[in-house]
């Protein structure tokens, strides 16, 4: 099978292709297509990257959503200076409408269309998207972004047909849309009386703000999407407190000094890619001397701490309390620039006492003349 960072990115461009999202069986089989990998190793990637795929029930099967982190930075889409570790992207928003009137003349845009900046490569590299196309990546922004999104108008879904509560009617900014079918729930289907498509007055809205017709076209997809994304958003944070990281995983990004999710990050900041922690009955806490543990633990003769704190590296135990290693994601599931990474090594116990790490070739003892002519003498005798 080809890296998973690369199958990452061959799934993610399948999706952007089929405008962000697709029947599980379908992406199955087109992702079979382009790279050789089993039933197996394709579940194994779906479910193991969340932050890149959303599964939707749907029907008796499921629909893969594209997924990403990445958004434009607002600062700098205002003209504002922004952070120097900014982990946003730095391009001008009308250019991923596809619509930049700056773009097309003799004045230049004063917000970058260059996907391929320094920033913006190092970041799209980071969040394995460095190898999409541009419209790819685009709509993949779209409907993980939401300041990117008009929005659609609550007024219109409450009270009668034609413009429901909206008390502006056609000179309402925003979206006209039936929300049950951007929802993908709504009972009516083609009988609805509620738009389900963007009409002339949407789409005159929307080429104001520069949206581009093919765009204006798939919109109804792209929110459809989005209102996937943002449910599992919300209930996800509804269903754990702020304060208490939705994973074990150490962030990669807070040990750079670079997350933009802060305190809301769903990982847990540490400076250290590894942290060790003790369960007392009613919270876990840190241990002193991580890096003294943390040592003795890599070494595969010890299966005790040395220090004073006596941790038992087989039972996971600190005096009959739980004690675990957190650490940060593992290195398969990032691409190999990734820094500080997890990664395990196995050992073996050698024939002559001593560990080896598995897989890795011995170098080939030195033999004296000695050891050769007594090997050979005992030949002669067995053969004499």
């Amino acid at each position: 099978m080809p890296s998973i960072s690369s199958v990452i990115l061959q799934a993610t461009s399948c999706l952007c292709e089929r405008r962000g999202c697709m029947q599980l069986q379908q992406l199955q089989q087109e992702l079979q297509q382009r790279c050789r990998m089993t039933n197996e190793d394709f579940i194994y990637i779906i479910h193991n990257c969340p932050q890149r795929f959303l599964l939707v029930p749907d029907g008796e099967s499921y629909s893969v959503v594209g997924r990403t982190s990445l958004r434009l930075c607002g600062a700098y889409s205002r003209g504002e200076r922004c952070g120097g570790s900014c982990q946003q992207l730095h391009l001008c928003r009308f250019y991923v409408f596809g619509n930049c009137r700056f773009g097309k003349g003799r004045k230049l845009c004063k917000l970058s269309h260059d996907v391929s900046s320094q920033h913006n490569a190092g970041l799209l590299r980071e969040c394995t998207l460095h190898q999409l196309q541009e419209d790819e990546l685009f709509l993949l922004l779209l409907q993980n972004d939401p300041q990117l999104l008009p929005e659609v108008c609550v007024h219109y879904n409450k009270g009668s047909a034609p413009h429901g509560g909206c008390r502006f009617q056609d000179s309402c900014s925003k979206l006209h849309l039936c929300q049950h079918f951007l929802q993908g729930v709504c009972r009516f289907g083609p009988r609805c009386r509620r738009q389900h498509a963007v009409d002339q007055r949407s789409q005159s809205v929307l080429e104001q703000r520069g949206l581009s017709r093919q765009l204006i076209r798939d919109l109804p997809v792209t929110y459809r999407n989005a209102q996937h994304l943002n449910a599992t958003a919300t209930s996800a944070a509804a269903a754990s407190p702020a304060a208490s990281p939705a994973t074990e995983e150490i962030c990669l990004h807070f040990i750079r000094n670079s997350c933009r999710f802060r305190d809301s990050c769903r990982q847990v900041h540490f400076h250290l890619p590894y942290k060790w922690e003790v369960y007392d009955g009613r919270c876990w806490s840190d241990l002193e001397n991580m890096e003294e543990i943390e040592r003795d633990y890599c070494d595969p003769a010890k299966t005790h701490s040395s220090d004073y704190q006596l941790v038992d590296f087989v039972t996971m135990t600190m005096e009959s309390m739980p004690v675990r290693r957190l650490s940060t994601v593992s290195w398969v599931r990032r691409p190999p620039h990734y820094s500080l990474t997890t990664q395990w090594l196995w050992y073996c116990r050698a024939e002559r006492g001593g560990w080896l790490e598995y897989g890795v070739r011995r170098r080939p003892r030195f033999v004296s003349k000695a050891e050769v002519d007594k090997l050979a003498a005992d030949l002669r005798k067995c053969s004499g």
